[in-house]
């Protein structure tokens, strides 16, 4: 293979977590819509999130370990069939519980087989340039709310949600199969741009799994990725409710859904930019503080400019931190258990992304005002940028292997 490949490895990964995260996400724009023609309330409604992420968490560590051993093209391609189906299921459930199960499970365990191993088969295609890479490949997630939550929202405005959800279903297929063919492992030796070979510094230090996970590195590196995720999750899956109760437009609510799209896509990439450049912690340390600001900063806003305004920043910032927790794995533990490695922590982040869309449901049902979920969120992203500070430097491969 031509080195010139690893990158239509990325734009492959960059499609599939558009595709993949952006109809899980699409179940914001479905909410009200669906909360209005079957009676569901939106905190059983939300539920369906909830469990998307939980069962995302534990697909991320289980399809994470299968990618090292038979690697990436048959962990895609069993997320690829299985998005399809749980949408189409999901479109035609007649109970609350019937979509909770096909849409919260069946999504999740669908979209857990893409993030995470097209990421750890980033880092293994890349030496230089990592951050950079990895970014492009999250970009994906920044592109869906400016691809498929609009399309879900003219599709619901045209016909009804239930058709909507079918039909994106179906583009699922269409899109993501043919896709899964471009999907290869890399050469035994990935040479770095330049021809040099991989430094010491990046080869695989013999961890076991039971070592990396037990290491200080990975505690620290999945609590921050929980509570980063725990932050974040409820402003942004309620952010389209909160714009209308606030006298936004639906239309024009969703369209802040897609400046935080937007925002992501410019933030990954400079974030990428800046982890290869001044490093990946205190890059993500930054990040994570303005986080935290940009999300009390939503108590103050009602009109749509302002929304605009926090939007591109709150999408830049969460956008920007979440790929360089893929580096920061790879550069502690090495290539050959990345993909377990990765996908705990990602069980980790989806366990803290499972609390905001159900916690914001409960708030709004119980005050009808997301205000606490606010606030509650800007303490959270607080504590992720504290923990981060805790970030020990990149390990020896003597001390990794005494961890």
């Amino acid at each position: 293979m031509n080195h010139s490949y690893r990158w239509v490895i990325v734009a492959a990964g960059a499609l599939m977590t558009c595709v993949a995260l952006g109809a899980m996400f699409s179940l914001a724009i479905f909410l009200e819509p669906m909360s209005i023609d079957t009676g569901w309330s939106r905190a059983g409604i939300s539920s369906a999130m909830t469990l998307n992420f939980l069962v995302m968490g534990i697909g991320g560590f289980a399809w994470g370990s299968i990618y090292d051993r038979v690697g990436a093209r048959p962990v895609v391609l069993a997320g690829a069939v299985l998005l399809g189906l749980a949408l189409v299921v999901a479109s035609r459930a007649n109970s609350l519980l019937v979509f909770q199960l096909s849409y919260g499970v069946i999504v999740g365990l669908a979209a857990s087989a893409f993030f995470a191993p097209m990421i750890a088969l980033t880092t293994a295609w890349f030496d230089t340039n990592r951050s950079l890479a990895v970014s492009l490949v999250s970009a994906g997630m920044g592109v869906a709310p400016m691809t498929i939550s609009p399309f879900a929202r003219w599709l619901i405005s045209a016909y009804d949600w239930r058709t909507a959800m079918f039909d994106i279903g179906v583009m699922a297929w269409v899109l993501l199969l043919p896709v899964v063919l471009l999907v290869r492992q890399p050469p035994a030796a990935v040479v770095a741009s330049d021809g040099s070979m991989p430094s010491p510094a990046t080869d695989d230090p013999g961890m076991s799994v039971g070592q990396a996970l037990r290491s200080p590195q990975f505690l620290v590196l999945g609590m921050t990725f929980f509570a980063c995720c725990a932050a974040h999750s409820g402003p942004i899956f309620h952010m389209v409710s909160y714009a209308i109760a606030c006298g936004v437009a639906p239309m024009a609510a969703v369209s802040i859904y897609s400046v935080e799209g937007l925002a992501g896509l410019g933030g990954r990439l400079l974030y990428g930019v800046l982890g290869d450049r001044l490093g990946v912690k205190p890059v993500l340390i930054t990040g994570l503080a303005i986080q935290a600001a940009v999300i009390a900063a939503y108590l103050a806003v009602g009109q749509l400019e302002q929304f605009y305004v926090l939007a591109v920043i709150f999408g830049a910032t969460y956008g920007g931190v979440m790929p360089l927790y893929a580096v920061l794995a790879r550069e502690y533990f090495g290539p050959r258990i990345i993909g377990t490695v990765f996908g705990a922590a990602t069980m980790l982040s989806s366990l803290g992304m499972s609390f905001g869309p159900l916690a914001g449901g409960m708030i709004y049902d119980a005050y009808a005002s997301y205000s606490w979920l606010f606030i509650g969120s800007a303490l959270v992203g607080l504590g992720a940028a504290g923990i981060a500070i805790a970030f020990p430097p990149q390990p020896s491969r003597q001390r990794l292997q005494m961890a």
